[in-house]
């Protein structure tokens, strides 16, 4: 053996030795199983389904195994309720909506989410149902559009309960019929798969169960051992979302041009213009996810611009009315965009005092400036005429003289033969010069 291979042969029996002395690596451990929980306990708004679709995609992102939407609504707005439902449908990571706790429901659009699910359940002392359309603050839709709503729901409402395997029929006469539906009468009606206490009892019930999803194939729920997590809504998607309905942010948006306007109106005030474009901002961010009339909302920015003009240029009250008319029609007309969002309009209890209101401080102000405009100037060269001035040096042949008014000397034109003490009138200003009159 050459010497370049017995000392091949040594190195590799040392390595040998020195691995089969050491400690065997030790597997890395699996990471622990999760179950992310999402509870949505506020009206369906924009800011709720973003909430939710942030959920799921961290689910997606984090491996869980299951993710719980805990649902306690009165409904909300179609377009969310379409995003939230989408989001449900297309999750990579199974899902169970679950209305809790006891005394919570889920009516209206929140029916429509807790068909979604890929497990529906609910808790003892719930109920979930009377999905029918009606108006943003629950009143009746005018004929056609009402008729045009209910279908779209109730073809929604079928779809949803077919693609789960649920009663389509009992699903849609919660919208027909405005049903609700209990707890154990929904669990008998076939719209939900689970009645349990509270998650955990939820998860255990689910554990082993096999569910179908909307992709295509099954999956079967390993959950034992699972760490549940939730994941609340923060403070700042709760105040977004309470921005988010077209009341409030009708209000917001009243309040912001108010504000600009009387900032213009009177200058320097500052905390106006403040508060005004604080209240602005918010009610354009509202108008983001609204479904927002640019007809209704040009009208309304319009009749500012007329109330601006009517404290600008004395019309007699013309522009004011103009405006008014704009203001009222603009706001009938802010919120009937997007078809499928008309029957979300702005309460007329809430319209009513708000144009009232407004018009009522648009006039005050118009008022008070007018007023300003016709009283006689104070300062100035024109703040001048009709003051009184004692002469100070007696006026000449010529007419001129010295009198003394507001604390300053001014040369005069006047009469011939002003004395001194004599009182006189200012009657005009000529650059530096002034022209008096005898005062009797």
């Amino acid at each position: 053996m050459t010497i370049r291979a017995a000392l091949y042969a040594s190195l590799a029996f040392l390595a040998g030795a020195a691995g089969s002395s050491s400690t065997p690596a030790t597997p890395p451990a699996p990471a622990a199983k999760k179950i992310l929980v999402a509870r949505i306990d506020t009206p369906i708004h924009p800011a709720a389904a973003n909430y939710l679709k942030k959920v799921l995609r961290s689910a997606a992102q984090e491996g869980a195994t299951l993710v719980v939407v805990e649902l306690s609504t009165p409904g909300g707005l179609l377009t969310s309720t379409r995003e939230m439902t989408s989001a449900i449908l297309q999750s990579k990571v199974p899902v169970a909506t679950y209305v809790a706790p006891a005394g919570a429901q889920s009516a209206s659009a929140g029916f429509f989410i807790l068909l979604a699910g890929d497990v529906a359940a609910m808790a003892p002392g719930t109920n979930a149902g009377a999905a029918h359309p009606v108006g943003g603050e629950g009143q009746e839709l005018p004929k056609t559009l009402n008729e045009k709503a209910e279908q779209d729901a109730r073809a929604y409402i079928r779809s949803l309960a077919r693609q789960r395997g649920r009663n389509a029929e009992k699903a849609e006469a919660a919208v027909a019929k405005s049903v609700s539906y209990t707890e154990t009468e929904a669990k008998e009606a076939g719209l939900i798969d689970v009645i349990a206490r509270d998650v955990p009892d939820l998860v255990k019930q689910l554990d082993g169960r096999t569910v179908a999803r909307v992709s295509g194939g099954s999956v079967r729920l390993s959950l034992a051992g699972s760490r549940i997590e939730t994941r609340e809504m923060s403070k700042i998607e709760k105040l977004i979302g309470v921005v988010s309905h077209p009341n409030v942010a009708y209000l917001l948006f009243l309040a912001g041009l108010l504000g600009i306007y009387f900032e213009l109106s009177s200058p320097g005030a500052v905390l106006p213009g403040v508060v005004g474009g604080i209240a602005l901002l918010l009610a354009l961010y509202a108008f983001s996810v609204l479904p927002v009339n640019l007809a209704g909302l040009a009208l309304i920015l319009f009749a500012i611009v007329l109330f601006i003009a009517e404290v600008k240029v004395v019309s007699h009250g013309v522009l004011a009315a103009g405006g008014a008319i704009a203001l009222i029609a603009g706001s009938l007309l802010l919120f009937t965009g997007r078809g499928e969002e008309t029957i979300y309009r702005i309460d007329l209890s809430i319209i009513v005092p708000a144009l009232v209101l407004t018009l009522a401080i648009v006039a005050l102000l118009t008022w008070k400036t007018l007023e300003l405009r016709m009283r006689p100037a104070r300062t100035g060269a024109e703040g001048m005429i009709g003051q009184t001035g004692r002469v100070v040096e007696a006026f000449s042949a010529p007419g001129t003289g010295r009198i003394l008014v507001q604390g300053e000397y001014w040369d005069a034109d006047g009469p011939p033969g002003l004395a001194p003490d004599d009182l006189v009138r200012i009657a005009g200003v000529d650059g530096l010069r002034v022209r008096v009159e005898r005062r009797d």
